[in-house]
C-alpha cells in the first residue's frame, strides 16, 4: 500500500488527468460522432462523401500517429498554443468519433424506413427526422456496442502518457524518477491495472442500467 499512500499527490494528478482525457474525449467523440453518423446516412451526396472520407481516413490511421499530429504537428502550424492535455483530448476524441459514427450508423439502419418516411411525409426536415424520430431509437439499440467503444476509449487514454500527459500510464516513470518515492515498476503497473479494471466495471454497470431502463421504456 506504500505505492498508493506514499504517492498520493501523483496518483491524484494521474487519475484526474485520465478522467479528463476520457470525459473530454468522450463528449467530443459523441458530439462529432452523431454529426458524422448523420452525414453518413444523409440524402445529400456531398454530406455522405465527407462523412465517408472522414471515417475512412481517421479510423484507418493508428491512434499514435493521430497523437503525433496533434501534440507535435499542431504547434508547428503556428496555431494558438494549447496544453498537451487539451491536445490529447482533441486527438482521442476525433479518433474515437469515427467508431461512434459507425456504431450509430448501424443503429440508424435498424430503425424501420417507414418511420422516417412518415416523418418526412408530415413535413419534417432531415434534421428533425433524425433528432426526433431516428436517433432516439438508434441510441437505444446500440447501447452495448457504444459502451464497448467508450471502454476502448478509456483504455486508449494510456497512449497520452507517451506525449507528456501525466495520466495513469505515466505513473511508473514518474514515481521511479522521483527520489524517495516508494514502489517498484511492477507494483505501480499492477495498481494502475486495478484502477482500470474498476473503471471498466463501472462503465459496464452504467451499460447494464441503461439497457434495463430503455428495455422498460420500449
Amino acid at each position: 500500500m506504500d505505492v498508493i499512500f506514499g504517492n498520493l499527490d501523483l496518483w491524484g494528478t494521474a487519475i484526474k488527468n485520465t478522467l479528463l482525457v476520457f470525459f473530454g474525449g468522450g463528449v467530443l467523440a459523441l458530439v462529432l460522432g452523431v454529426i458524422v453518423g448523420a452525414m453518413r446516412v444523409s440524402p445529400v451526396p456531398i454530406a455522405r462523401g465527407v462523412g465517408t472520407l472522414y471515417v475512412t481516413l481517421i479510423r484507418n490511421t493508428p491512434l499514435t500517429l493521430v497523437f503525433f499530429f496533434f501534440v507535435l504537428g499542431y504547434p508547428a502550424l503556428g496555431l494558438p498554443k494549447l496544453s498537451t492535455l487539451l491536445l490529447g483530448i482533441l486527438a482521442i476524441g476525433i479518433y474515437t468519433a469515427t467508431y461512434v459514427a459507425e456504431v450509430l450508423r448501424a443503429g440508424i439502419n435498424t430503425v424501420p424506413v417507414g418511420q422516417a418516411e412518415a416523418a418526412r411525409a408530415i413535413g419534417l426536415p432531415f434534421g428533425q427526422v433524425m433528432s426526433l424520430v431516428v436517433l432516439p431509437q438508434a441510441f437505444r439499440s446500440v447501447v452495448p456496442p457504444m459502451m464497448s467503444v467508450f471502454i476502448a476509449l478509456l483504455k486508449n487514454t494510456t497512449v497520452a502518457a507517451g506525449f507528456s500527459v501525466a495520466e495513469l500510464a505515466a505513473l511508473r516513470a514518474t514515481i521511479n524518477d522521483a527520489a524517495g518515492r516508494p514502489g517498484s515498476p511492477m507494483e505501480v503497473l499492477l495498481w494502475v491495472a486495478l484502477v482500470f479494471v474498476v473503471l471498466v466495471m463501472f462503465l459496464s454497470l452504467v451499460q447494464h442500467r441503461l439497457e434495463k431502463k430503455w428495455r422498460i421504456v420500449r
